[in-house]
């Protein structure tokens, strides 16, 4: 029966009390639908490109966000096919954390087809998806030293049933979901299922976690790009674990969310105006465009906006259009106007 070793240590707990305090401010800011899409498309390039560029992809962030828009560049095929491949991973993780399929449970077939979803056109169709029939070793990318072991392949299925088991016997509270997506990561990298594309899966499957427990936070967050920024110490952190004490990697990964959503919530509450806007809408989101998204933040960055300022900020928008959106923006009691000429300041309300 599976039971992982661990203690709950004081960096674990600071880490998850940072975490629960950025999560609060991201999903009860004021936050606007259609900044709430620009960064939702951000995530999404940045866990593709980092989640892909830890295992060796070459692809620069650019050049994958271009791949994801459906435009050409020039690399090799199996990056641009991994890129895809990921994209399509979390489309995959979408639809199941809405408990599409499962009940909210992560089954052997989530796992396999997760796994199906990266590998595909890079991997024999007959490898995708299916547990491994040979024993392999992990190295580490960067150095190209071996890490650690993997279990006999005779083993896999035993050991993927006995975690999944556990995983899903949990109840709700029994522990928190941070530690649940940690231990996740970190068992299915243990493992080792496949011949290829684990990391890239237990990554998937880890967030796929978070995201039925209702962690998936407005979908704004790439731990990817936390490992790849140092990925010598992510392996390391991996490395930590392999005599069976998950105590330093679970402080190593509750520190990578608690950094990406601290980032996320001061970037929230830098356009958001903290809770003084919130109150001022009476607890409501307000519909914005992106046009006047980029001027709250020229106002926040300046400390107001003046008509000679329009033809800088969007210098092919006719000064009737801006002026329509500062109106609306005055209605909302987002924004006031000081003073009545064409000299007149829009300052913050």
């Amino acid at each position: 029966m599976f039971s992982p070793k661990y203690s709950i240590s004081n960096r674990i707990l600071k880490n998850i009390g940072v975490v629960e305090a950025s999560r609060e401010v991201i999903l009860n800011a004021p936050l606007l639908p259609a900044y709430e899409k620009k960064f939702r498309e951000e995530a999404i390039v940045r866990t593709v490109h980092h989640g892909t560029h830890i295992e060796g992809n070459e692809l620069n962030f650019t050049e994958a966000a271009q791949v994801l828009k459906g435009n050409e560049i020039v690399g090799r095929d199996r990056d641009i096919q991994e890129v895809l491949n990921y994209r399509n991973v979390l489309r995959y993780l979408d639809f199941i954390g809405q408990g599409a399929e499962t009940e909210g449970k992560i089954t052997e077939n989530v796992v396999e087809k997760v796994h199906a979803f990266v590998v595909e056109k890079l991997l024999p169709i007959e490898q995708c998806g299916s547990y491994r029939k040979t024993q392999v070793v992990v190295k580490n990318s960067i150095t190209g030293e071996i890490t650690f072991r993997p279990p006999p392949a005779i083993e896999v299925p035993y050991q993927v049933e006995e975690f999944l088991s556990w995983l899903n016997a949990l109840e709700k509270d029994e522990l928190h979901p941070v530690l649940k997506a940690g231990i996740t990561h970190y068992e299915l990298v243990r493992i080792h299922p496949f011949v290829d594309g684990n990391g890239r899966m237990a990554r998937a499957v880890a967030t796929l976690v978070l995201f039925l427990e209702n962690y998936d936070i407005k979908k704004f967050f790439s731990l990817e790009e936390y490992y790849d920024r140092d990925a010598v110490h992510y392996y390391d952190a991996l490395k930590s674990a392999s005599g069976g004490e998950l105590t330093k990697w679970l402080e190593y990964f509750t520190q990578g969310l608690s950094i990406e959503l601290t980032r996320i919530k001061e970037k929230i509450l830098k356009l958001s105006t903290d809770v003084q806007l919130k109150e001022k809408l009476g607890g409501k989101q307000v519909f914005l465009t992106e046009r006047q998204i980029g001027i709250m933040e020229y106002i926040q960055r300046v400390g107001y906006l003046q008509n000679q300022s329009f033809p800088d900020l969007f210098p092919k928008i006719s000064e009737d259009t801006i002026l329509r959106d500062l109106k609306d923006l005055m209605d909302k009691g987002i924004i006031k106007k000081v003073g009545k000429t064409k000299a007149a300041r829009y300052t913050l309300g």
